[in-house]
């Protein structure tokens, strides 16, 4: 099954979280960062191309100013990464220039993948860049993000980055051997899963946060990233970061980590882009009608099955669709605004213009910017 999996890999997305890159004392640990860097290089030689999104800079910045609080404010965090993030990347420079790998900075916020026109851009600067050899070593930009635009935690990031770079394969190292049934640091009778065909509800259950004063993620948020991977139908490997050889292992064949297989049926890249990396403005009730419609028949959302607006957004934003109860099941990119949409629901498309004094289009939300979360 994971040979499968593994035999048409070309592009990898690796992402190192902040308990990987850092010692005990919360200083970057230069032995993993070169153990890496010389991994990627012979990746690189047997034709693979290779992203990083690595996290360790507000780690990285907390030692050099000798903060060891980890009740840090957002202000102090954001210093600590500015502070951090050079030091982060002279390491990967360093630890790469033995093997004249040539490295390069990629700091991204959730805005900028968010914007279509910078989304394009982003992924035309990173296709340049790995067809002239170099490794995109990518971060959170945490010295300026505020909570409105930020990814939350580098694996949702890398998740996102698999889908804009097109990868082929996600692969999450950790300070733990894989998934468990529970926290093996605190259950003995823990049991390691090797494989995961579908992210199921159990599935979820087994996560928990983070464990770590240096980390922003846990367990939860690598799978919820291994779900964004598998909807891009992209397979996702967590692993041990510290394992000596793991990348290589892995990628030569080797049993390591949990497997988390793709969806069967994957999101086309725009799709995706609407289901996960854009944040929605507004929420639009419908009837149990048009659920079956969207759900069933892969129609188009019709104004006749809209109950309820709510929040405030423009044209071509997007908005989460809910069913009678509020719970969410789709989300999409509106052809109208907040206050035309609650002008036109329950109303048929052919009295649209009747009701507005002009039309943009039958559907207020179209099947192709339409996707079934």
């Amino acid at each position: 099954m994971r040979s499968e999996q593994l035999a048409k890999v070309r592009r990898v997305v690796i992402k190192l979280g902040s308990r990987v890159l850092t010692l005990d004392n919360g200083g970057l640990d230069y032995d993993v960062i070169s153990g890496i860097c010389s991994e990627i290089a012979v990746l690189h030689k047997s034709g693979l191309e290779i992203i990083l999104v690595s996290s360790g800079a507000v780690a990285a910045g907390r030692a050099a100013l000798r903060s060891s609080d980890n009740s840090m404010t957002i202000p102090q965090k954001q210093a600590a990464a500015a502070v951090g993030q050079p030091l982060l990347m002279q390491a990967y420079q360093q630890a790469s220039a033995p093997f004249s790998l040539l490295t390069a900075q990629i700091l991204l916020t959730a805005d900028d993948l968010a914007n279509r026109k910078r989304f394009l851009n982003a992924r035309t600067t990173l296709e340049s860049l790995l067809a002239s050899g170099v490794l995109p070593i990518i971060n959170e930009n945490d010295s300026v993000v505020v909570s409105e635009i930020k990814f939350g935690d580098n694996d949702n990031l890398s998740a996102l980055v698999t889908s804009l770079a097109e990868a082929d394969l996600l692969l999450i190292l950790t300070d733990i051997e894989g998934l468990y049934t529970a926290n093996p640091e605190k259950d003995p009778e823990a049991k390691f899963i090797p494989l995961v065909r579908s992210i199921t509800r159990d599935i979820e259950l087994m996560a928990g946060g983070s464990g770590s004063s240096v980390g922003t993620g846990g367990m939860a948020t690598k799978i919820s990233a291994a779900r964004k991977a598998s909807r891009f139908g992209v397979p996702t490997i967590l692993a041990p970061g510290k394992q000596p050889g793991v990348v290589t292992g892995i990628l030569s064949g080797k049993e390591i980590g949990t497997i988390f297989l793709p969806a069967k049926e994957g999101l086309n890249r725009r799709k995706h882009w609407i289901a996960y990396t854009l944040r929605p403005s507004g929420k639009l009730k419908v009837d149990s009608g048009a659920v079956a419609a969207l759900v069933k028949k892969g129609t188009s959302l019709l104004p006749s099955g809209i109950t309820d607006v709510e929040g405030r957004f423009e044209r071509g934003n997007c908005v989460r669709i809910c069913n009678s109860e509020g719970v969410e099941f789709a989300r999409g990119l509106t052809d109208y605004t907040s206050l035309e949409i609650a002008q036109l629901a329950g109303h048929k498309s052919s009295e649209i213009e009747q009701v507005l004094g002009y039309r943009y289009g039958d559907e207020v939300v179209h099947r192709d910017n339409l996707v079934l979360i």
